[in-house]
């Protein structure tokens, strides 16, 4: 199995190479790794201090890694902290953070790439966020004895580890000192398996939400915008998403609602943000002022960094990416202000969009005309559209602590 693993990160690696030639974020993920061991060894030739390393796949697992980080700082300042990424879209989003000492990309898993990466590195402790399992690195940490954990992880029975085939992926799990799951049914997964190395700690990304929430500040342009209409705040949205907010919003502004829509697409080019311009007959955040924005209904954010603190003005939140298949994007940071979130079809995977299922502070649509009924119903009655939004709310503050579980349990 060893070697199917290596020959398929191989073939995945030749794959991101030929699509770096017409594709902009394959292209990035090549550029991000050009001379990379001498870029390391530059960034680290100075440094005299035991190092923590800590992995985010993309931008979803560093808001989840981020509470972490930064309370380990807090209590081991004698350490520098090593932030990796694999996807671009996470570096890009992070390459400016200040809670960490090196902000890097992380190597393809090869065999070479991960013993000149460990050797060069010489982490004395490393994290690993959610989803992270790389096994060529897992086995040179595990070679040099050094500590590894996983943090916010989430197993589902349908993972390679509880399959017929899945021995050789099972026994990696034993080499983290301790995972640190979501909740209980991964922990039962992995003792099925006879996995023991794990604790129940919760979800760092209700941390994450809780304190952006708490120290959110005005905004106001966002506050000229919404004037004292509704506001429908739509985040993270694709293509599908944006065509059925379209169809929906149109057709309520068009019955009498006053009903303002601030738009933030997960992808900002130029060219996409001009033909939502177009299609919303909106205006762009960054062409904008506070004078003249109050004259737009459609707004769109075209900026980075900014979703999860205009949440606070909304009435309403739309969450996008369950059109796709990866799922839905972060429903967190939209609830955690006392609003009802509404998302797509494909949530499945994600523990927060099925309980706020059941406590009614969400709601799933999978057309344009569900979400124009769901949008209706709870613009239609005040008084439910708080109650769900205060649902939505005490399910995240009911999820605090995760951080300080942790790091309370990480033993260095």
């Amino acid at each position: 199995m060893k070697y199917i693993y290596s020959l398929g990160i191989w073939f995945y690696g030749l794959a991101i190479l030929i699509a770096g030639l017409f594709n902009d974020k394959a292209k990035r993920w090549k550029e991000g790794r050009r001379n990379y061991f001498n870029v390391l060894r530059n960034a680290l030739q100075n440094n005299q201090s035991p190092i923590a390393w800590f992995h985010c796949a993309s931008l979803g697992e560093f808001e989840q890694g981020r509470p972490v980080m930064e309370a380990f700082r807090q209590k081991h300042p004698e350490y520098k902290v090593l932030l990796t990424f694999f996807s671009p879209s996470g570096y890009d989003a992070a390459k400016e953070y200040k809670g960490a000492d090196y902000i890097l990309y992380l190597p393809l898993d090869t065999y070479s790439n991960a013993k000149r990466f460990v050797s060069t590195v010489k982490p004395s402790v490393a994290v690993f966020v959610k989803y992270e399992f790389w096994f060529n690195y897992l086995q040179q940490l595990k070679n040099r004895n050094i500590p590894v954990y996983l943090v916010s992880a989430k197993f589902r029975a349908d993972q390679h580890f509880f399959k017929w085939y899945g021995g050789w992926f099972r026994k990696w799990l034993k080499v983290y000192v301790k995972i640190f799951v979501q909740d209980a049914d991964s922990e039962k997964l992995l003792a099925g398996i006879g996995v023991k190395n794990v604790e129940v700690s919760g979800d760092t990304r209700f941390d994450r939400v809780i304190a952006i929430a708490e120290q959110a500040k005005g905004n106001e342009m966002i506050e000229a915008f919404k004037g004292s209409s509704k506001l429908l705040i739509c985040g993270s949205t694709w293509q599908e998403d944006e065509e059925a907010i379209l169809s929906a919003f149109n057709n309520i502004r068009q019955s009498g609602k006053d009903l303002k829509l601030l738009l933030v697409p997960h992808e900002i080019g130029e060219k996409h943000v001009k033909q939502l311009v177009e299609q919303f007959r909106a205006v762009k955040y960054t062409s904008s002022s506070v004078d003249n924005v109050t004259k737009a209904d459609v707004l769109v954010v075209d900026t980075m960094g900014m979703l999860s603190s205009l949440y606070r003005y909304g009435d309403i939140a739309y969450v996008g990416g369950g059109f796709g298949n990866d799922g839905v994007h972060n429903l967190p940071e939209a609830a955690v202000y006392g609003i009802p979130v509404v998302f797509g079809p494909v949530y499945h995977k994600y523990s927060e969009a099925i309980e706020l299922l059941k406590l009614h502070g969400g709601f799933t649509i999978s057309s344009e005309e569900e979400l124009q009924k769901q949008l209706k119903r709870l613009l239609g009655d005040e008084q439910y559209c708080k109650w769900c939004g205060a649902a939505a709310k005490a399910y995240i503050y009911s999820g605090q602590g995760a951080t300080a579980r942790i790091i309370e349990s990480l033993k260095l």
